[in-house]
């Protein structure tokens, strides 16, 4: 369910983006359609989402778009739920204007262009100043083929009006981490890619907009209900904070250097090609074994130089 905190809506738990149902004529069903949304509220999904990717909007005409969005408005307002809508530019988002049971609307990084980072922001920039409503930031560089860091992510986070991001990145990779390690108050972070979502409720995530929902809606609730009322969250946090430190420079570089501190081997000494870990690398990293805070450290590396 969404949750007010110092002025801002937080969104957590599942979210159910619908599919669109169609009858033996090819039309949109909307009976099956309603009756799905009330089912999977029934499962304990915290809210819908309308015109995702799920629900074929691109296939829709406007009056079935329209129809569809009609449908889920009427069951959220009916069970006091809140509803996300698909819309991308300001023209569909001032759309959403008058309809009340809409909580925030799914907003697509700008796909295929390619406008950079800087490029993202600036029109999350205005797209928020256009909506009437929230908007969580789709980040789905795999379709949109646009990759997204964490500071990014962040700078999206402090535009008046973006509530939070619908992370499918494909996997939990080191942004994911790097965010959800240092993530900014009220800032919503919900997983997209169903078979990692687990993974991702794990490092801190508030909930999913999981398609599978549709199929196993109250064990995807379950789930993230057991990971909220979980206590190794934390601890996950600074491990994973150390192991990006022993990876800031090629593997096992570092690593070698913190055992030698420790005395535990008799040197940290490499073989070429490799070098030595740098004296910078070998304190931060024995900084984060001590639980000391140290300066945001770059994730980014860590996949790379773990490999």
């Amino acid at each position: 369910m969404p949750v007010a905190e110092a002025g801002h809506m937080t969104f957590s738990g599942v979210y159910v983006p619908m599919i669109t149902p169609f009858d033996t004529a090819g039309a949109v069903a909307f009976g099956a359609l309603e009756s799905l949304a009330h089912e999977v509220l029934d499962g304990g999904a915290a809210g819908l989402v309308a015109l995702g990717t799920t629900g074929e909007p691109a296939s829709l005409t406007e009056s079935e778009r329209h129809g569809v969005v009609d449908v889920l408005a009427r069951v959220c307002t009916d069970r006091s739920v809140p509803l996300v809508v698909g819309a991308s530019t300001a023209e569909a988002l001032r759309e959403l204007g008058d309809r009340p049971a809409v909580a925030a609307a799914l907003c697509l990084v700008p796909p295929f262009v390619r406008p950079g980072e800087a490029g993202v922001v600036a029109q999350f920039t205005a797209l928020a100043a256009a909506s009437p409503v929230p908007l969580l930031a789709y980040h789905v560089p795999y379709r949109t083929g646009q990759p997204l860091s964490a500071d990014t992510l962040r700078r999206l986070a402090a535009i008046d009006g973006v509530a939070g991001v619908k992370y499918s990145a494909g996997g939990v990779d080191a942004t994911a981490i790097d965010l959800l390690a240092d993530r900014p108050d009220g800032f919503a972070v919900l997983g997209g890619d169903d078979p990692f979502i687990s993974p991702l409720l794990a490092l801190g995530a508030d909930g999913g907009i999981l398609a599978s929902a549709h199929v196993a809606t109250a064990e995807f609730a379950a789930l993230v209900e057991a990971w909220h009322t979980g206590t190794a969250r934390a601890l996950g946090h600074r491990l994973a904070t150390l192991s990006t430190a022993l990876f800031a420079e090629p593997n096992p570089t570092v690593i070698k250097a913190v055992l030698h501190a420790q005395g535990r081997i008799p040197t940290a000494d490499v073989r070429l090609p490799l070098l030595p870990a740098s004296p910078e690398a070998a304190r931060s990293a024995l900084r984060c074994l001590q639980g000391e805070p140290d300066d945001r450290l770059g994730l980014g590396r860590l996949l790379v130089n773990a490999e």
